[in-house]
């Protein structure tokens, strides 16, 4: 039911991405969401496609595993593309078909595939960090970044605490889900038929449980880390350093190219509707 839920799950193989460090990777991240919205046509869109492939493919992760990030907002971008096929207003003399207050224009047609495309780059591009960052040393690197912040007495090691730990148990709660719907199938539970309120009630015997279970393994963790005499950040030291290698700077390079080379096809290859005065 629940198994292309790909987000916290960390896929262990040796790579150039997975040997980067930490803090690079969520820089790159940011990086690479920045070049998504700078980019103002398909020709800027494809220079990040193909930085995304590239990307992948130093990964060694499977493009299948990668593709399937994707099926966990196929829905809203399923939603956001009807709203922006129907409702957005473009030229009058562009118009495919019109009923009422519902138009349909060349405009709408080219600005709705180009959000969807870059959602779909969106969700790809940050679905590779979680593959390829194990929860660990996500959490390093998230502590190590946030730093700065400590000046102002906030509590950054509490904050990355959080983030790994809900990143490692997403995966975790979704193998408890798959259980708990199996066992409801086996007792003669019906999920896949009737309409949107009676599917509604059929997921209620799945929630109570799935929530009793997330407040065991909760109280689990809480007595494990007690009685490893966890108190937070203070003394704490780390056993593994995090080191900026020659791998990081490569990467830097690539996206610095990346977004320069965004930002030189938006000036000189104009916006996403120039198509339009091409071939209409």
């Amino acid at each position: 039911m629940l198994n292309d839920v790909i987000f916290g799950q960390y896929y262990p193989v040796r790579s150039f991405v997975h040997n980067m460090d930490p803090r690079a990777k969520i820089l790159f991240v940011i990086a690479y969401i920045v070049a998504i919205f700078l980019a103002d046509n398909f020709y800027a869109l494809a220079a990040v496609t193909l930085f995304l492939i590239v990307a992948v493919l130093a990964s060694r992760v499977p493009f299948g595993r990668v593709l399937r990030s994707v099926k966990m907002i196929l829905f809203l971008i399923i939603f956001t593309a009807i709203l922006n096929l129907f409702f957005y207003a473009g030229n009058e003399l562009h118009v495919i078909w019109q009923w009422k207050f519902i138009t349909l224009s060349w405009e709408a047609v080219i600005n709705t595939v180009f959000l969807a495309f870059r959602l779909f780059l969106l969700v790809m591009g940050t679905s590779v960090l979680t593959l390829t960052t194990a929860p660990v040393p996500l959490t390093d690197g998230i502590e190590s970044l946030l730093t700065p912040l400590k000046w102002i007495k906030f509590p950054v090691h509490e904050l990355a605490l959080i983030m790994s730990i809900a990143l490692r148990f997403i995966p975790t709660l979704m193998d408890e889900t798959n259980r708990i719907v199996a066992a409801q199938k086996a007792r003669g539970a019906n999920f896949e038929t009737g309409g949107l309120i009676k599917r509604a009630k059929a997921v209620v015997p799945v929630l109570i449980p799935l929530l009793v279970s997330a407040f065991r393994r909760a109280e689990d963790l809480g007595d494990a880390m007690d009685a490893r005499c966890y108190s937070g950040a203070k003394g704490r030291t780390k056993y593994k350093k995090l080191v900026f290698t020659w791998r990081d700077l490569v990467g830097a390079l690539l996206l610095a190219a990346l977004i320069a080379g965004v930002v030189l096809l938006n000036v000189y290859l104009g916006g996403k509707f120039a198509i339009l005065d091409a071939f209409l």
